[in-house]
């Protein structure tokens, strides 16, 4: 799939979370403050660069990330919302890159690049299945992967 003739530069989406408990530091790392975790805004700046792909994308056909380049650049208490926004800023036939931004209703916390893939989804489902199955025959314990298996 040609990724340069079907996304266009310049398309944009934006994405937005309100820090709850579970999106905090404090949640997952004893000790630490109650203030959105790095994975989480990453997380939220996917989301954004997927939506403003998937317009764009065939039937049958969605993006994955493959490289992240961003730097968090301020803390964001519990209870604020946090709005990650992706700007495509160049396409290949294989991948499309973002220039992606996060603001938290006071300043920046998040800006880099992002760099998202297309997949046909038939083709994903049958590699990961097939994958799932390998790994629960050869793990002790495992249980068949999920839709079936032996």
């Amino acid at each position: 799939m040609d990724l340069a003739a079907l996304v266009p530069a310049g398309a944009t989406a934006s994405s937005s979370l309100v820090v709850t408990p579970e999106l905090t530091v404090a949640h997952w790392a004893e000790g630490m403050p109650p203030v959105f975790g790095t994975p989480f805004l990453v997380y939220l700046m996917e989301v954004a660069a997927a939506d403003a792909m998937k317009p764009f994308l065939p039937e049958g056909w969605a993006s994955v990330g493959v490289r992240v380049n961003v730097s968090h650049l301020a803390a964001t208490p519990l209870g604020m919302t946090v709005t990650a926004t992706a700007k495509v800023v160049s396409a290949t036939e294989q991948t499309a890159t973002f220039e992606v931004v996060a603001y938290d209703g006071v300043e920046k916390v998040e800006e880099g690049t992002h760099v998202r893939g297309a997949i046909d989804l038939a083709r994903f489902e049958r590699r990961w299945r097939a994958k799932a199955e390998a790994a629960g025959q050869t793990r002790p314990g495992a249980t068949s992967p999920p839709g079936g298996g032996a």
